[in-house]
């Protein structure tokens, strides 16, 4: 039997697992992205992000983020990189504002997800890097940790390449009837792959962008204090704060200690320079002053500025193109897929090559707003 040809658009976390997915599957697979996979455009970008099981009443993705990190292991087993530390993850359940943190403890014990619940003083005596006078108590995940999100696009492009897959370089536009385009050319294949993250939505302008929001996020990385390993990830977990509207990882081989304030920022894909807002500093530093006193007046030693893709539900998109049969949809809600990469990669291909049906959470239609207490991110 002849290979299938496929083309996967998009060279991110999502477009490399996805190809190399299909390529080991037996098919003959092309990769196109409009600059080097890696590159720092990418909503796939910067060093590191937080992989951990937490998801609200969202049992779905809890398994799918347990199954994944079994997968990541497996891949840096493989390849002999260093893919993921699992230096554990720390979720802050503010007082009054509990509800997607008491729902997780329920799915946490119907699927047996291991994890530790603390009060005040438990979170201050096992982790004093964290000040938490307005916290209740804390869901703390020892399976979680990080994944080294650079390297881990970089390994995956390696593998596939090993694996007999092309990488080529090009844009890919769209048509008027949202055909994919290269060179002036439709793209010819029995698959085509779109897993663009943010660019989807101007790709796709009457199926995706109603369906969707890109905004940006302001990242930033502090100095350690000198002499001190207390805000290394060997010391210190993850982080996920929403009561404050924050995130944030320890430092990771000589990283400095990562904090997000998430609020959401406009962005111009093509035309923005990828350069944080001078007024994230001082929203960074007020939360650094009230969450981690240990690390004020330490020095901005780095930052990023990502771009994400958001759903209104923040579920997924694997789906068809409504108009072209062969043209499969893979992507959405890059605020969360990065960790769940591996096994989102597999149900793609599978719906790619009619293994089977994808899930009705993932069509393009029926999306609505989900409350804080239903989403699985939490948002």
């Amino acid at each position: 039997m002849s290979k299938s040809s496929v083309i996967v658009v998009g060279g991110g976390i999502v477009g490399v697992m996805t190809a190399l997915t299909l390529q080991r599957r037996g098919e003959a697979v092309t990769l196109i992205d409009r600059w080097e996979p890696g590159h720092s455009r990418a909503s796939s970008t910067d060093y590191n992000r937080v992989i951990r099981a937490i998801s609200g009443r969202d049992e779905f993705y809890t398994r799918w983020a347990r199954e994944s990190r079994l997968r990541w292991l497996e891949l840096q087993a493989e390849s002999g990189q260093n893919l993921m530390y699992e230096c554990g993850a720390l979720i802050l359940a503010t007082g009054g504002h509990c509800d997607w943190e008491n729902a997780t403890t329920e799915t946490f014990d119907r699927v047996g997800v291991p994890y530790y619940k603390f009060g005040q003083q438990d979170i201050e005596s096992r982790f004093p890097q964290f000040r938490v006078p307005d916290i209740e108590y804390a869901l703390f995940e020892p399976e979680a940790g990080m994944l080294m999100a650079h390297r881990c696009v970089l390994t995956a492009l390696e593998l596939f390449r090993r694996a007999g897959g092309i990488v080529q370089r090009g844009r890919v536009t769209t048509d008027g009837s949202e055909r994919p385009m290269l060179d002036g050319k439709p793209l010819e294949a029995d698959l085509i792959v779109v897993s663009t993250g943010p660019w989807m939505a101007d790709m796709f302008p009457r199926t995706i962008k109603p369906i969707s929001t890109v905004v940006g996020v302001n990242v930033l990385y502090t100095s350690t204090p000198d002499g001190s390993e207390d805000f290394d990830m060997s010391r210190m977990p993850c982080w996920i704060d929403h009561g404050q509207g924050s995130f944030g990882l320890p430092s990771s081989e000589g990283s400095g200690v990562k904090a997000a304030v998430v609020i959401p920022d406009k962005i111009d894909l093509d035309n923005d320079e990828r350069l944080i807002r001078q007024e994230t500093l001082g929203r960074t530093r007020s939360y650094i002053r009230h969450r981690l006193p240990g690390l004020e007046g330490q020095r901005v030693v780095d930052s990023k500025f990502n771009q994400i893709i958001l759903t209104p539900d923040t579920h997924f998109i694997v789906d068809w193109h409504p108009e072209h049969e062969n043209v499969l949809f893979a992507g959405g809600c890059s605020g969360h897929l990065f960790k769940h990469a591996p096994v989102f990669a597999e149900f793609a291909a599978g719906v790619g090559m009619n293994d089977f049906g994808t899930a009705d959470r993932f069509k393009i239609t029926g999306r609505r707003k989900l409350s804080a207490k239903e989403s699985p991110s939490g948002r």
